[in-house]
């Protein structure tokens, strides 16, 4: 057991959307911090963070010494994990990572904390990985289903923010929009084509089999998360005009038959969720009433599929940024602290 009380903390990617939000998660739920750094590329280097009252300076990762850090918080993208992670992880820390660099690694644990915490004990690596943030809401919802009547099949279409592309997609979801209410043309830059006033239903890049790599991210993840291969998971990823917030239509197949009133008492007493389930106008979850800058996941619309004997068919919705990214690093680095 170690008597250390405080915890040494670096941020990686502390500037980015993800970053400024973990640091804010630290802070809300009083992460016992001793030291904290806050890790940029050297573009970033020198600007200032404000940190429960402390003017933090960014350094640069490239030139930081990771010795002496105790957990590492990536959030700087895949090529930056893969070359910096191992490097912390060599140095002491244990980095639990925001990327997509390790998850599919049979070595590194994939870990949403309400659902398979125990798999956080074996990371022979140092590294746990933390899953998309479409999965992440996913797997909160429908782990107590899993766990009781079994999935076979998944099929879903998601309906993704803005925000999960980063702050430069935010900030073109605001010019296009501005752009077109002043009657001006709407000018594409980090989308294929315009998302102001529109879907797409495209993220991540094309792969053989005519998915996306962000679809297929939901099966991989899925299976792993779960521990069962046997899943069947058929994935629509659409990016919608929505700054922060993402959100799901679920049609599951079980194994074993489950009502949805069965299922709602389920989701009811899980952990992590909110269900908002009214069959009236407003009597469900949507991205802006209530998902945005909140941590649990919220679940509404369950009902029986009328076209299968053994189908549901529910509505998930999550802050992407919050619990599909930043919350539940910091959670898992609180499972993580607290085996010392």
């Amino acid at each position: 057991m170690n008597a250390k009380t405080s915890c040494n903390v670096a941020v990686v990617g502390a500037t980015g959307a993800v970053g400024e939000t973990m640091l804010k998660v630290l802070a809300e739920r009083k992460f016992p911090i001793g030291k904290l750094h806050v890790l940029a590329s050297e573009r970033s280097a020198g600007e200032k963070i404000e940190f429960e009252g402390q003017t933090l300076v960014v350094e640069d990762l490239a030139a930081f010494d990771p010795k002496g850090v105790d957990i590492a918080l990536f959030s700087a993208g895949g090529s930056v994990s893969k070359e910096y992670a191992p490097k912390f992880a060599a140095a002491g820390a244990v980095v639990i990572d925001n990327s997509s660099a390790f998850r599919y690694q049979d070595d590194v644990p994939l870990v949403v904390s309400e659902v398979n915490p125990e798999a956080l004990k074996n990371r022979p690596l140092g590294i746990v990985a933390n899953p998309n943030c479409s999965t992440m809401q996913l797997m909160v919802a429908l782990a107590p289903i899993h766990r009781q009547a079994k999935l076979e099949r998944i099929n879903i279409a998601t309906y993704q923010s803005v925000s999960g592309t980063g702050k430069r997609a935010m900030e073109e979801l605001g010019r296009q929009t501005a752009a077109l209410l002043s009657f001006q043309e709407a000018q594409p830059e980090i989308y294929p084509v315009q998302i102001a006033f529109n879907v797409i239903p495209h993220g991540g890049d094309f792969t053989d089999n005519g998915y996306t790599t962000e679809e297929m991210k939901l099966v991989w993840e899925t299976r792993k998360i779960l521990g069962d291969d046997s899943i069947g998971v058929n994935a629509t990823v659409v990016r919608v005009p929505v700054f922060y917030g993402h959100s799901e239509a679920v049609h599951i197949e079980t194994r074993d038959k489950l009502s949805a009133a069965d299922a709602r008492a389920l989701l009811e007493k899980a952990p992590g969720l909110v269900v908002v389930d009214e069959a009236k106008g407003g009597g469900y979850p949507t991205p802006v009433t209530h998902a945005s800058g909140e941590d649990p996941v919220f679940v509404g619309r369950v009902r029986d599929d009328i076209s299968h004997p053994r189908g549901l068919s529910l509505w998930v919705v999550a802050d992407n940024i919050r619990k599909g990214a930043a919350t539940n690093a910091v959670q898992l680095a609180e499972l993580v602290w607290a085996e010392r």
